[in-house]
């Protein structure tokens, strides 16, 4: 059932009214005799407030099974007429007030509230929380809101051979665990995770940290790394910060079916199992839980020391994390070459979201938690963090690093608006920055920037201007951009690297850069060198000319990064035919020595040939050119090396001819297995359900395959490789468990729905879209919001690159009784599909 969806509106008004001192919980979570409960568990909270108003009525939220009562200041209340969407009506509030709710929760499968899982490998009943946006409410009844803040003093009962973990220290005593009382903090912030979790201990600069995972899946974690990248992060945060880490231990916990990446419930926080590798990965994934691991440390600083007032400022949040951790990795880990990965990987997604038409002000209006749910997006994540890096690059490191101690030491243990920040920068800076604030955070859309310029008969600039676009889609706004000009040219030894830099500041339509005249014009000119601002970069002809004969020949890898990113960026804006983008990656791939920047390069070039390039050349000529350089790099490939892994992957995931195909079983079979291939568990999968998306395996090897990995991972895989089947019948029954069974796990589900969609299987899929878009308002109707934005999202018919798909599209968006969030999906989905036909009819051209 969706929950509850609390108005901004709402929620100022019970601020206004309320003030929280501190709550008290108690939970058993077992099934009255010791063993682990199974559907619901006991939830007694008692809460004490203020209210501004004495006599006001007032309400308190609480999702679960049922409320057996609630007392305020003495007064037993009627819970007879309780319902989800009201939580508990308070009546006649006092100035001082204790209510006590006796009521009962309900375990989610969801990854919402408590989550609970049972481990097929060794039968470990698992728990953890998660309550962001707004399901704190799930566990205990709250005031669900991020600027009610209050301590927390937590008391479980739980079978006596778990481990039970929250946000304070705790004493046990035959399974009862007593915590401490916690910080100040926000209830989207309180984290139980509980279950036979294996764990790892150990301190840093008196911190204690904790690392937990399933029983299973101990074997593989690399707990020492894992610390050593902690300690890294403590080290450098305290460094830059001012503040001390303020939560005493430090828990990270890695649990199963986790929806996202991370939460930075405040010291104790949850991760997605799967950065557990239990099987060999290329290092770009040991850089990205780097990352993620960064991220939510930041978090214990600008978002739970000092949190947002309401989720307009999510933004902030979380743009902060992002831009802080890709930092401190580049400047206090082995991942010296963050930005370029960032360059890369958060930029594309930041292009992608704010070139659809629900594009958003990066400050966006956030009228309800439904519009939030929506929101965590690459405008709120990738181009928040892309415009904090252009204002330190505006305003400098050090007065940024400035203003963001005095902002944490005003603020701390508060809630706080991006005002008070951008209050805080403007004084350590000495800028004037509102006008900044309007134009980078108020406004939507790229600026496009490329340098217009003359030589004379011996290569050397006579004049040279940046020109900058409005920005798209927008109201065509031109901002102020501090950039570099990076000019590259040949050495002695065939390389191109850069011989002269140049920071300026753009402002307007044109910028004249005058230092630069009567310098070489080179082979490359980039016009945001070392990606500084936010924007979409053009290339003269003679750069454009470089990027395509001799991109392997550039030597720094951010350079060469934003050279890829300019031709992808042109090839989706149909400036660039995608067959020809499509011969760059396959002709170019070899040269790229960064492995996070080779994969992505591998995704774009099949999206380009599955949906930007014509169907026909894509089938002839496209699919196999592609597997061809694959196959032959892969073959060249030094044996156990990152590349080789992942140029097998991206084979696994392509159309592919017969030979390709007999070497994936004969591998599975442990025949002519390449040097250095380790066909390992994960890997096996992998290529089984390439044979399984060719007709070349079926339910008999999917079966065989999970008895050999009966773990919840292999029963996601053998999950989607059933969906992988090149049938009707296969394709009916993924479509009926993904869109109706309700029961399902969202991990479960969400593997499913992977599997539907294969580029080779387009034929299986015309029926779909109509079905698609029958059915889509009643699932998001009758699941949370996870649950639904997995199907809005992973069914969306864009595999049906067909006009009668955006028709079908607009039809359904004609209704305007659809939700505003829902509608948005929708739309997103169909920006895509108009896209690539527009850079279908281009390469057709």
């Amino acid at each position: 059932m969706a929950p509850p969806n609390l108005t901004r509106t709402d929620a100022e008004r019970r601020a206004a009214l309320l003030a929280v001192s501190s709550y008290v919980v108690d939970l058993d979570l077992t099934d009255g005799h010791g063993k682990p409960g199974e559907k619901t568990f006991a939830t007694t909270t008692t809460v004490r407030f203020t209210c501004a108003e004495p006599g006001t009525d007032s309400w308190i939220d609480f999702v679960g099974a049922g409320v057996e009562s609630a007392v305020l200041n003495g007064s037993p209340l009627d819970v007879s007429g309780y319902v989800e969407d009201d939580g508990i009506a308070l009546p006649a509030l006092a100035g001082d007030n204790e209510l006590t709710v006796v009521a009962t929760g309900e375990y989610m499968n969801t990854g919402e509230g408590l989550h609970r899982f049972v481990d097929p490998v060794d039968g470990g009943v698992y728990l953890y929380s998660q309550f962001e946006t707004a399901d704190c409410k799930r566990l205990f009844a709250c005031f669900d809101q991020p600027d009610l803040k209050a301590r927390y003093t937590i008391t479980v009962t739980a079978p006596e051979d778990w481990k039970v973990v929250s946000n304070a220290v705790a004493t046990v005593e035959k399974g009862v665990h007593r915590f401490a009382e916690t910080e100040v903090m926000s209830t989207y912030l309180v984290a139980l995770v509980a279950g036979p979790y294996a764990s790892w201990h150990t301190e840093h600069d008196g911190i204690p940290l904790g690392i937990y995972c399933r029983a299973s899946l101990a074997p593989h974690m690399d707990h020492e790394r894992i610390f050593t990248e902690t300690r890294q992060g403590f080290d450098f945060y305290h460094r830059n910060f001012g503040i001390r880490y303020p939560f005493g231990k430090y828990d990270q916990l890695f649990v199963p079916e986790f929806n996202a990446g991370a939460m930075e419930n405040a010291g104790a926080v949850t991760f997605l199992e799967d950065y557990v590798f239990r099987s060999r990965v290329t290092r770009s994934l040991y850089e990205r839980r780097a990352e993620t691991i960064l991220h939510e440390m930041a978090h214990m600083w600008f978002g739970d020391l000092v949190t947002m007032r309401w989720w307009d400022d999510l933004w902030l949040n979380e743009s902060f994390a992002t831009w802080a951790s890709v930092l401190c990795q580049a400047e206090a880990t082995e991942y010296t070459e963050a930005w370029t990965t960032f360059a890369n990987v958060e930029k594309s997604w930041a292009y992608r979201q704010d070139q659809l038409p629900s594009t958003h002000p990066i400050a966006a209006d956030i009228p309800d938690l439904q519009a939030v749910e929506v929101n965590f997006d690459g405008i709120t994540y990738a181009k928040g963090a892309s415009v904090l890096k252009q204002l330190v690059a505006y305003v400098g490191l050090d007065p940024f690093m400035a203003g963001l101690r005095a902002y944490f030491e005003a603020h701390k243990w508060g809630n706080a608006t991006f005002d008070d920040l951008l209050g805080a920068l403007e004084k350590a800076s000495g800028r004037d920055l509102s006008d900044w604030g309007a134009q980078w955070l108020r406004t939507t859309g790229l600026n496009l920037l490329r340098p217009q310029f003359e030589v004379d008969e011996s290569g050397r600039f006579t004049s040279f201007e940046i020109v900058q676009g409005g920005a798209r889609p927008g109201a065509g706004e031109v901002r102020t951009h501090r950039v570099a000009v990076g000019i590259y040219d040949e050495d002695g030894d065939g390389r191109i690297v850069r011989t002269q830099r140049l920071e300026v500041d753009v402002t307007g339509e044109r910028t004249a850069v005058d230092a630069l005249v009567g310098s070489p014009r080179g082979k490359l000119v980039l016009v945001n060198d070392d990606d500084l601002t936010y924007c979409a970069l053009r290339l003269d002809p003679l750069s454009l000319t470089t990027l395509i004969d001799r991109i392997g020949d550039i030597a720094e890898p951010l350079a060469r990064t934003l050279c890829w990113s300019a031709a992808w960026e042109m090839t989706r804006e149909a400036e660039l035919k995608a067959r020809d983008f499509a011969t760059l990656v396959s002709g170019g791939f070899a040269h790229e020595t960064e492995i996070g920047v080779l994969q992505r390069l591998l995704l774009q070039v099949q999206t380009a040939v599955a949906s930007y390039a014509d169907e026909s050349w894509s089938a002839d000529k496209g699919w196999p050119m592609l597997t061809s350089a694959l196959v032959a790099g892969f073959d060249a490939a030094e044996a156990g090396s990152d590349t080789q892994l992942a140029l097998v992957n991206s084979l696994a995931g392509s159309v592919l001819p017969d030979e390709v195909l007999d070497r994936f079983a004969g591998w599975l079979e442990g025949t002519d297995v390449p040097e250095g291939l380790t066909v390992d568990t994960d890997l096996r999968w992998r290529l089984l359900q390439a044979l399984v998306a060719h007709g070349r395996a079926g339910e008999e090897a999917i079966e065989a395959e999970h008895r050999r990995d009966p773990t919840s991972t292999g029963q996601r895989l053998a999950e989607r490789a059933r969906a992988l089947v090149p049938t009707a019948e296969a394709k009916a029954l993924a479509w009926d468990r993904a869109v109706h069974d309700d029961e399902l796990p969202n991990a479960v589900n969400e593997a499913v729905i992977s599997g539907f969609a294969h580029p080779a299987q387009r034929g299986l899929l015309g029926a779909y879209v109509e079905k698609y878009f029958a059915e889509v308002a009643e699932v998001w109707s009758r699941r949370t919001s996870e649950r639904a934005q997995s199907v809005v999202l992973g069914l969306f018919p864009s595999w049906a690159v067909e006009k009668s798909t955006v028709d079908a599209a607009d039809a359904w968006l004609a209704d305007e009784s659809h939700p505003p969030a829902l509608r948005r999906l929708v739309t997103e989905g169909r920006a895509g599909i108009v896209r690539a036909l527009a850079a279908r009819e281009f390469d057709r051209s």
